[in-house]
């Protein structure tokens, strides 16, 4: 039995899958700040909160924060400017330039990537079933996001806009492939917090030279967008991050990522539940196209996804 079947378990899947979960509360979390603060704002204030939370948690649970090695800290410094930087500029900044829909679309290449990555740099297997599992949940996620906006693949090319975009892709494919190794040496914990207050410095010193830090545009927050920037941060951002890391570690890159693929199904459901949207025939399919990718690709790793039926009595 290898590593990763030890690893896995059913409430490994559970934490998968309330990070989609989570993730995809994020888009309504995220239209309770627009149009009121600048986004690059946005994202100093929604790290800063996680940074504050996973600070928080190290204090109340008497966990000293690790003092990494000069590479450690290098590479920790490298997932920051991926994960968290680049990552938002590349994602607020396109944003202006196509729509949602059209950017979701994009980002649901990411399961897909990692699956790549995984293979070409970290010598993942990639057996038949599981690419037929990440191909799956890559056309589940795409018929969710068309279902929910049937123009989204309509006019031509967003352009520059489309490339920014696929600078997120690229951002999260290198944050999580190049996670794992930190991961395992330094744990799920450690290796999000320091790569979070890394990041969230990249984004203030940033921020600070666009001359986008304004306490006049914190004033102008009202209790909502206060709730949605605690949410993004303690939930979206510290919590989901730690879960998902800890996906990494114990079953590898191309496993966890294939969850990725429930958070536009989970944020249609949110907003139809939250905010009276409307469901379709489209999106029930989508969801069923990447609930069952995610599962073929869990089983073609072997006994490992056993964990999650009833063990036979010996």
């Amino acid at each position: 039995m290898s590593l990763h079947e030890r690893e896995a378990s059913p409430r490994l899947y559970l934490q998968l899958v309330l990070v989609a979960v989570i993730w995809g509360g994020t888009f309504i979390a995220g239209r309770q700040l627009a149009g009121g603060l600048p986004p690059l704002l946005a994202a100093c204030l929604r790290f800063t909160i996680a940074s504050a939370t996973l600070l928080g948690f190290l204090a109340l649970t008497r966990t000293p924060l690790a003092r990494p090695a000069s590479g450690q800290l290098l590479r920790l410094a490298l997932l920051g400017l991926c994960g968290v930087f680049g990552y938002n500029l590349f994602f607020f900044y396109g944003l202006q330039h196509v729509g949602a829909a059209r950017a979701s679309l994009i980002v649901a290449l990411n399961p897909a990537m990692i699956a790549l990555a995984s293979f070409l740099l970290r010598k993942e297997a990639l057996p038949p079933l599981k690419l037929a599992g990440v191909a799956l949940c890559l056309a589940g996620a795409g018929l969710v996001i068309v279902g929910k906006n049937p123009d989204a693949l309509a006019g031509a090319a967003g352009g520059g806009g489309d490339l920014l975009i696929l600078g997120c892709v690229a951002c999260w494919v290198a944050y999580s492939v190049g996670s794992r190794g930190l991961s395992q040496a330094l744990g799920p914990l450690q290796t999000v917090t320091w790569s979070i207050l890394l990041g969230t410095a990249m984004l203030w010193l940033a921020s600070w030279l666009r001359g986008d830090a304004s306490l006049a545009a914190l004033e102008k927050l009202d209790a909502a967008q206060w709730g949605g920037l605690l949410y993004l941060g303690a939930l979206g951002s510290a919590l989901a991050y730690i879960w998902y890391y800890d996906g990494i570690r114990r079953i590898g890159a191309t496993r966890a990522g294939v969850f990725i693929a429930l958070n536009p199904l989970s944020a249609v459901l949110l907003g139809a539940g939250l905010l009276g949207e409307r469901l379709s025939l489209e999106m029930a399919v989508g969801g069923a196209l990447a609930i069952a990718g995610i599962v073929l690709g869990n089983r073609a790793a072997g006994p490992g996804w056993r964990g999650l039926r009833p063990s036979r009595p010996a």
